[in-house]
């Protein structure tokens, strides 16, 4: 056998060592009713070659099954075992002709238990001894020597050729469990790596929301408790306006936190169309809007990212652009694109400067997701634009009516 490798699985023999118990029965018995049957030896001679022959099944119970079940077989036992299996076979094949017939059940022991030169030492013995010892100590006719030669060749040729189809088998379950134990590893793996993928895609979506809804809304509450502060003095009107604005946005971030608990549809699309949302959000900043084409019901994934970028270029002119800046929102819808334009006429800024937050990159990463893109295009003292144009369903042709 080649050299022992461990693999985690079971092999076939260890699932069907009761068929090697059958064919061990099988060549017992009828080698035992064989040596009962002949004529020669005489019976003192027979008596105790069927005793050898019985004095095999302990041994066998005992020591062999156990032997034959190990992963791998322990080489030193396995030594022991067929030294003993040999020293009752050997002796009682040279007083009968007809033991050798259990030699076919001893062969393939050797080769599932033993290294390959020491099961074909093995073997050779078990084939060559027995014959030798028997015309040594009986001196058969010529034509018994022939017919046990020609036996015991064609037995040897036998052990050759089903030794090396127990290597096979054995080198080839070797080779299943460890493919098997590789696959194992790298589902878990994939797995994991799965898992971990997905763990960061919704980290980083859950911070793209929490930017574009509640940071923004913090952020214009903050604002607009500084104009409030400012007005208290001398225009309390102006300052109550902020404070049912601040109010107003106050609710609405608390909406935009329950849809993203439940991960349902934003609070500004809820029941609405996307027009009337961004003109919602547009009053919020004092900005207008602009709907061109035909509007239409969209999936849920182009109106969503449409909304998060209006919020965010919006977030982006109160950031950069000056108080005095004005912003206009264009929206339109062609046959195969939605595009949204977000266009201040404020002080600009550098796009390539490094912000260290998520707008910008989720920006781009959004308009991604759903196959589009998104560009910004500004400079310090010619205002911002936002453009992001996403691919949708085509509008389907109208039929002309029967004539």
């Amino acid at each position: 056998m080649t050299e022992p490798r461990r693999a985690p699985d079971a092999h076939a023999w260890d699932r069907s060592i009761g068929l090697w118990d059958a064919y061990f029965a099988l060549a017992w018995t009828a080698t035992l009713a064989f040596v009962c049957a002949a004529d020669h030896p005489g019976w003192p001679a027979r008596a105790v070659a069927a005793g050898l022959l019985v004095a095999l099944v302990p041994w066998y119970v005992i020591l062999g099954r156990e032997l034959l079940q190990e992963d791998p077989p322990d080489e030193r036992r396995a030594l022991v075992y067929l030294g003993g299996a040999m020293a009752l076979f050997l002796p009682s094949a040279i007083l009968a002709d007809g033991m050798r017939l259990v030699s076919f059940a001893l062969i393939p022991q050797c080769f599932m238990t033993l290294r390959t030169r020491w099961a074909l030492t093995a073997v050779t013995v078990i084939n060559l001894v027995p014959l030798v010892g028997w015309a040594l100590l009986w001196h058969p006719s010529g034509k018994d020597l022939f017919s046990s030669s020609l036996f015991a060749a064609v037995t040897l040729v036998f052990s050759v050729v089903i030794g090396g189809w127990i290597i096979r088998i054995i080198e080839q379950s070797w080779e299943r469990a460890e493919l098997i134990a590789e696959l194992e590893a790298s589902r878990h793996e994939v797995s994991r790596l799965s898992a971990a993928h997905g763990a960061l895609a919704e980290r980083e979506r859950l911070s793209r929301e929490i930017h574009d809804t509640l940071a923004q809304g913090f952020t214009s509450l903050l604002m607009l408790v500084q104009a409030v502060e400012a007005e208290l003095e001398h225009d309390v009107p102006r300052a109550r306006r902020h404070l049912a604005l601040m109010a107003e946005t106050a609710r609405q971030n608390l909406a935009e936190a329950r849809a993203l608990v439940a991960g349902g549809t934003p609070a500004d699309l809820e029941g609405s169309s996307l027009p009337d949302a961004l003109r919602r959000l547009a009053a919020r900043h004092d900005a207008e809007v602009e709907v061109t084409g035909p509007v239409r019901a969209l999936p849920a994934g182009p109106e969503v990212v449409v909304l998060r970028s209006c919020q965010e270029a919006l977030a982006n002119a109160r950031k950069h652009a000056s108080s005095s800046a004005s912003v206009s929102i264009a929206l339109t819808y062609a046959d195969e694109t939605l595009t949204l334009s977000v266009r201040d006429d404020g002080c600009g800024f550098d796009p390539s400067a490094p912000t260290g937050g998520y707008g910008l990159s989720g920006l781009r990463a959004r308009a991604a997701e759903v196959g589009g893109t998104a560009e910004v295009r500004s400079a310090p003292g010619e205002g911002t634009i936002v453009r992001v144009r996403l691919p949708v369903l085509p509008v389907p042709p109208v039929l002309g009516g029967a004539s």
